[in-house]
C-alpha cells in the first residue's frame, strides 16, 4: 500500500498549486483522504480531508474558501487544488487515508504518503 504526494513547488502570493495523491496497493475508494501540512519549525496540522465514498469534504478554517480537495476514483487519486496562495501556506504537505477515521488527528490515519513541499513567496 502506497499513497504518492506530488504537485508542489514554488508560487507567488496569490497564485495556485494543485497538488495530487495517488494511491496504489489497493482500492481507496472507500477511505477517508486527509491532506496535513507541516510549516518550518511547527507541528504538522490539517488541512482537510474527503470521503471518498460520499464525497463530503472538510476543511479547517485558515483554508477555507482558497482550497478544495476532489477525487478521481477512476485514478485512485485525491487532488488538493489551493488558490490564493499565502506566504503561510509555505509547508511540507502529506497525504494520509485511513479507512474508518475522519477526523483531524494525524495518528489517527493509517498510510501516508511521502510529502511535497509548497514554497510560497510575497
Amino acid at each position: 500500500v502506497q499513497l504518492q504526494a506530488y504537485g508542489g513547488g514554488s508560487a507567488q502570493a496569490g497564485g495556485s498549486l494543485r497538488l495530487s495523491c495517488a494511491a496504489s496497493g489497493r482500492d481507496f475508494s472507500n477511505y477517508v483522504m486527509g491532506w496535513f501540512r507541516q510549516a518550518p519549525g511547527k507541528e504538522r496540522e490539517f488541512v482537510g480531508n474527503i470521503n471518498r465514498r460520499t464525497g463530503s469534504a472538510t476543511y479547517e478554517d485558515f483554508v477555507k474558501g482558497r482550497f478544495t480537495i476532489s477525487g478521481d476514483n477512476a485514478k485512485n487519486t485525491v487532488y488538493l487544488q489551493m488558490n490564493n496562495l499565502r506566504p503561510e501556506d509555505t509547508a511540507v504537505y502529506y497525504c494520509a487515508a485511513d479507512r474508518v477515521y475522519s477526523g483531524a488527528t494525524d495518528y489517527q490515519y493509517a498510510y501516508w504518503g511521502q510529502g511535497t513541499l509548497v514554497t510560497v513567496s510575497s
